[in-house]
């Protein structure tokens, strides 16, 4: 990890590539100038890029943008809406066509804007992880579906079974269902429960706001794996991962105790 100068008693975080302390940066249209300022920036905490939903299908210089992204060493996959897309319209080989015309090494299945019979997913899931690494993606995007946490559990253990490598807690791009009650706040009964069946290794959970993130780490310490970050949130989400920022301050000092001579 770059660092600027020396500071004692810093949480160990991972070394690319990691399985824990993933960062998931959320691309919702960058121009291919933007990426490459982004990455000169941040690119070093950047383990996965998504283009998210279906931004792929109407963003200018799509190949470009992928060049970029691994001539930096960051794999980038297309958001699941855009798997839910094809599906709805049973063009699933069509999309399998598009994986390998790009040369993707990642995949997402969804299933948060439509009903889909969870065997069904599993299949999908099966399939595509013979040609891709397999993301799968658990809860809905309407913020009325409220799945129980046995459910969750239930879901997110299928879709490993079926060769999913991580398993993604959705939030949306907002922070605000699955996971969050609509105010953001996380819901914290469920996520606590998943953990007690689910390795925690195995999630990527979605949280985009800055209190989401603050409740993940100090739950779950420097290394939990989180996405859908704003590309300039990267290095603010680093620094509370560290402890470097004034949510997380304490917590990674004197076991969490606050600093008294300071």
């Amino acid at each position: 990890m770059n660092s600027n100068y020396i500071l004692n008693g810093l949480p160990e975080r991972e070394a690319k590539p990691r399985e824990r302390g993933f960062t998931m940066a959320m691309d919702k249209g960058l121009s291919i100038r933007e990426v490459e300022d982004f990455l000169d920036v941040a690119g070093e905490y950047v383990d996965i890029v998504k283009l998210g939903w279906a931004t792929s299908y109407v963003v200018p210089n799509l190949q470009r943008k992928l060049d970029a992204y691994r001539a930096a060493g960051i794999p980038v996959y297309f958001g699941g809406t855009l798997f839910e897309a094809f599906i709805a319209r049973n063009q699933f080989e069509d999309y399998r066509r598009v994986l390998d015309k790009y040369n993707m090494t990642f995949a997402e299945v969804s299933d948060g804007s439509i009903e889909m019979n969870h065997e069904k997913k599993c299949g999908y899931i099966q399939t595509l992880s013979e040609q891709v690494t397999v993301l799968s993606e658990v809860g809905s995007k309407d913020a009325e579906k409220i799945i129980p946490p046995y459910m969750w559990i239930r879901l997110m253990q299928a879709e490993l079974d079926a060769g999913a490598w991580k398993v993604i807690g959705e939030a949306r791009e907002g922070g605000n269902v699955g996971l969050f009650r609509s105010t953001g706040e996380v819901r914290s009964g469920l996520v606590e429960e998943i953990l007690t069946k689910i390795p925690f290794e195995k999630i990527l959970w979605e949280a985009p706001q800055k209190a989401q993130q603050v409740w993940f780490i100090k739950l779950l310490g420097a290394n939990v794996n989180l996405g859908n970050i704003a590309p300039s949130e990267i290095i603010p989400l680093e620094t509370i991962r560290l402890g470097l920022r004034g949510d997380t301050f304490t917590h990674f000092i004197n076991n969490g105790q606050p600093i008294i001579d300071a």
